[in-house]
């Protein structure tokens, strides 16, 4: 659980707060995180102008009162654009709002100065998201609250994010710089650093040996931060100085004293976030997560979990594991577990391994052959998706009953991988590096006999051809058409790799496969920014798909959060796009609608889309359907706790959606 809801924001740092707000947000605290992200895309749909834009000069009628700040996300009138905006509430009434912020203008991480008299902000200014996920190298500005004419906005720190007034002629901030790694790998240092406004004079708080963000001010010369002493390699096992913690540091003590360590006191192999200062400095405040209450073997009494959704067709639910996959008759459920070993199916019999591999590679993408009959599970084993890695396609044979048969489907030391079977189950679509020449560039094949793979005769033919990488492709339950995600359509001069990956530029497409030249682009990802529209699913009556996209941009500082620099791909938020299958070769029509289904900074995906459950549906009703209560010994393996009892650098939460409409 991650309290305060301080995914999305941050209180500023002001001795005055909403006292009934604040009992909201301890309200959200209470509940998963899965529901506030629902929560937090909610309120983005509610959006409703404020009064009067600061900009304009007009003062908006009210009480007088103590006003604190927030910030509040807008709908994006287009793609990757940050519509970020800072607010100030009357608190007495709750119902008159000043928008601190001119039209192009997007601010976030609002601190109110000790006087009450200016905000300082962390701002895009009119510059662009850049796609950056990490760093975002904003610059701060400060504001007036009361001026008269107008906010006064002004420029004060170049290259700053998350300002903390240490006084009104003191901010502390931090900031990223990255250096170059061996073999062209970019890292990020991280510092804070205290500004003094009327001497315009910069200096750095926090050595250099160790990441520093996210500053608390206490005093013009105290700060609290939070600390990475070294950086995680992906060890199972991170030690002591692995973790986020938070100290203080003063910038009167001599060279060489250490600051005041306050959470590898009382919780050392524990992340902790955000610190705020509360009684003058007499009390530390941070969040972190609650894995304390789990021991290592505790059973986890509900895998299964509804996200409340923005779209009141669509329900949302979310599955502790990777990659779920429905059956099409919606009785089963499979998913892979968070260290890619083993491979988990739920029914009316309940929740259950039926695929734990023990050798040195893992399991990836587990999909069910469309056809129900058939009861086939197909899963990809190997190192990594990596093309240079040796990746084999398995089918799981009889998975959801007593007698579970492995069988491989491709060979050759090739990376092969998310097959997806035709709706009869007699062939299926996967994406593979043959014949993809030195580049190794991927391409969709077709196997085209699904139960003998490469065995058979004549076993496949190849879908399509080209310089590219053509991937996450999933054969429509229709028959007439695949979708995928490709890189086809990226700029000539984008790089080959970024920090050793896929420099994005994915888009969706549609490709018939009775028909290989029939070719259409339903969305891109932009020209002008490496962007990613991965895992594109069909819905059950193949008029509309979604996908997981890092379309929209970011609304807070993403150094803020939990960094999962060890997921495939941290970022992205599933999309729906509705399609016009009468009209799919009028290319600027088919495109119905396009909406956003989840607000999270972390990847949502992969999605699963089934008809069984309806958008009106419990936590109950899917849980009848799918008995996620393990009938075997379930240890979680993760995100919970290790057996020495540090936390796990992976996650879980991987969403499927049922619509009522098909």
């Amino acid at each position: 659980m991650w309290t305060a809801g301080s995914r999305y924001s941050r209180w500023p740092t002001s001795s005055a707060q909403p006292t009934s707000l604040a009992r909201a947000w301890r309200t959200v605290a209470a509940s998963a995180a899965d529901i506030m992200w629902g929560l937090a895309w909610l309120a983005t749909l509610s959006y409703t102008p404020p009064p009067r834009n600061r900009c304009s000069n007009v003062a908006v009628p009210g009480p007088s009162c103590t006003k604190p700040t927030f910030q509040q996300a807008r709908p994006s009138a287009s793609l990757h654009k940050v519509y970020i905006y800072i607010y100030i509430y009357t608190l007495h009434t709750f119902n008159h709002t000043i928008c601190m912020a001119c039209v192009g203008v997007f601010d976030l991480s609002p601190a109110v100065s000790p006087s009450g008299k200016m905000v300082a902000v962390a701002s895009f200014q009119s510059k662009s998201w850049n796609g950056e996920i990490e760093n975002l190298k904003t610059d701060i500005y400060v504001m007036n609250v009361d001026g008269e004419d107008g906010l006064g906005r002004k420029l004060l720190i170049k290259n700053g994010g998350w300002p903390s007034w240490g006084s009104d002629n003191i901010i502390f901030f931090h900031r990223g710089t990255e250096k170059t790694l061996p073999f062209n790998m970019v890292e990020t240092a991280w510092g804070v650093f205290r500004y003094k406004i009327s001497t315009e004079e910069t200096m750095e708080v926090t050595p250099k040996e160790l990441d520093a963000v996210t500053p608390a001010a206490i005093s013009e010369t105290k700060v609290a931060v939070a600390t990475i002493r070294q950086k995680s390699r992906f060890d199972n096992v991170r030690v002591e100085v692995q973790y986020r913690h938070i100290e203080i540091f003063d910038t009167n003590n001599a060279p060489g004293m250490q600051p005041v360590q306050i959470t590898q006191k009382t919780r050392p192999k524990t992340d902790h976030y955000n610190p705020f200062v509360r009684d003058n400095g007499g009390r530390i405040g941070y969040h972190r997560c609650r894995s304390d209450l789990l021991q290592h073997g505790d059973h986890i009494p509900s895998n299964l979990h509804k996200i409340v959704s923005p779209v009141k067709d669509v329900g949302l639910y979310r599955v502790s594991g990777l990659s779920p996959t429905i059956s099409k008759d919606g009785s089963k459920l499979a998913f892979v577990d968070g260290e890619f070993k083993a491979v988990w199916v739920a029914d009316h019999r309940g929740l259950r391994i039926v695929y734990d591999y023990r050798g040195p590679h893992r399991v990836f993408s587990p999909v069910w052959n469309q056809n129900p009959d058939k009861d086939i599970l197909y899963v990809c084993i190997g190192t990594s998706f990596n093309a240079d890695k040796t990746l084999e396609i398995y089918a799981i044979n009889n998975a959801s009953g007593d007698v579970v048969q492995r069988q491989r489907l491709t060979y050759g030391g090739y990376n092969n991988a998310f097959p997806s079977s035709s709706p009869d189950g007699s062939k299926f679509v996967f994406r593979s590096t043959r014949d993809g020449g030195v580049k190794k560039y991927k391409n969709l094949h077709i196997m085209l006999e699904a139960e003998n793979g490469q065995s058979g005769i004549g076993w496949e033919t190849r879908l399509t051809k080209g310089p590219w990488t053509d991937t996450h492709c999933q054969w429509s339950p229709t028959g007439d058409w695949i979708v995928f995600s490709s890189t086809r359509g990226k700029p000539r001069d984008a790089d080959e790799l970024d920090n050793g990956l896929d420099p994005g530029y994915f888009s969706v497409y549609l490709v018939k496969p009775s028909d290989p030249m029939v070719v259409i682009r339903v969305m891109d990802s932009m020209g002008d920014l490496g962007g990613h529209i991965n895992h594109p699913v069909f819905s059950p009556d193949g008029r509309s798909i979604a996908v997981t996209a890092d379309l929209a941009a970011v609304s807070v500082d993403p150094i803020s959060l939990p960094m999962f620099m060890h997921a495939v791909r941290p970022y992205g938020d599933i999309f729906m796009i509705d399609l016009d299958t009468d009209n799919l070769k009028n290319i600027n029509n088919f495109i119905k609608g396009f909406r956003r289904i989840t607000h999270s900074r972390y990847e949502c995906g992969t999605p699963a889309w089934t008809t069984t459950l309806m958008a009106t549906a419990t936590d109950l009703d899917a849980q009848a359907q799918w008995n996620m209560l393990p009938n075997t010994t379930y240890t979680p393996a993760c995100p919970y706790v290790h057996l020495y009892g540090g936390e796990s650098w992976h996650m879980t939460g991987h969403l499927f959606i049922p619509k009522r409409s098909c």
